[in-house]
């Protein structure tokens, strides 16, 4: 059991009323009603409402506090009066019984609960807080999901994943090389791929038979809608092909 907690903020369901638990996170919003306060509390997992009540010593303590505020609650998982459907755990909420503060947040550059209009650089400069967002925290999540399937969908087809070099020479395609200098030859330079080409073909004459890799490629161009400005990955893959006549054809393009 970790110190911090025994369930993620998304774990929680009504089965568990009655349960003791500790969660931490961040305080993603916070709605004081008077005799009651609420706090969203958030991970990577999900949202777990608590509940602090206006008679407890916490409730002071609670409202000193910003959202992003990191936390760690201890308390009793009760079922929740109004049922929130959008919430996976929205069946239930945390009766605070215990309250440890983690990090106090200062005032935010931006929303995190919310869509607003904040300009792109600021968002990068605080690029740590805009991924906590929950768009690019599920857009984070979808890539991996992505990379995942892609990944299985290869290897049940019989494909082997190799990993090609990153430094290497100058080999223009469609675009220009960037240059990495050279700590032991001075005034020469590395190239990083814009794409595996020559590797995977080293890989194919060597007998490799099918080859894949999720690949980083570097050019030095102007940026697309569809990929980031300087690199971005993709899936490369290589197969012999099983007809003699037509591999042939193919070492002679080699």
């Amino acid at each position: 059991m970790s110190e911090y907690r025994t369930h993620t903020c998304g774990a929680l369901r009504a089965e568990n009323a009655g349960e003791t638990v500790k969660l931490s996170g961040w305080i993603h919003r916070k709605r004081n009603l008077g005799s009651l306060c609420f706090i969203d509390l958030r991970d990577h997992y999900g949202i777990t409402q608590c509940v602090v009540d206006s008679n407890s010593p916490l409730f002071s303590q609670i409202q000193d506090l910003r959202v992003e505020s990191v936390i760690g609650v201890d308390g009793v998982v009760v079922i929740r009066e109004s049922i929130n459907p959008n919430l996976p755990t929205g069946e239930i909420e945390i009766k605070v019984s215990a309250l440890r503060v983690y990090s106090k947040a200062d005032i935010l550059p931006f929303q995190i609960a919310m869509e607003d209009d904040t300009p792109e650089d600021i968002r990068l400069k605080y690029r740590f807080l805009d991924l906590r967002r929950e768009k690019l925290h599920k857009n984070m999540l979808l890539r991996s999901k992505v990379i995942a399937s892609m990944r299985r969908l290869m290897l049940e087809q019989g494909f082997i994943e190799y990993q090609t070099p990153i430094l290497t020479a100058s080999s223009p395609e469609g675009a220009r090389d960037f240059l990495v200098p050279s700590r032991v030859n001075p005034g020469k330079f590395y190239a990083l791929p814009q794409a595996p080409q020559q590797f995977k073909q080293l890989l194919m004459v060597s007998g490799f038979d099918k080859y894949f890799q999720i690949a980083p490629c570097f050019r030095d161009e102007d940026p697309r809608a569809d990929r980031s400005p300087g690199e971005f990955y993709q899936l490369d893959m290589e197969m012999i092909l099983p007809h003699k006549k037509m591999f042939l054809l193919f070492w002679k393009k080699l």
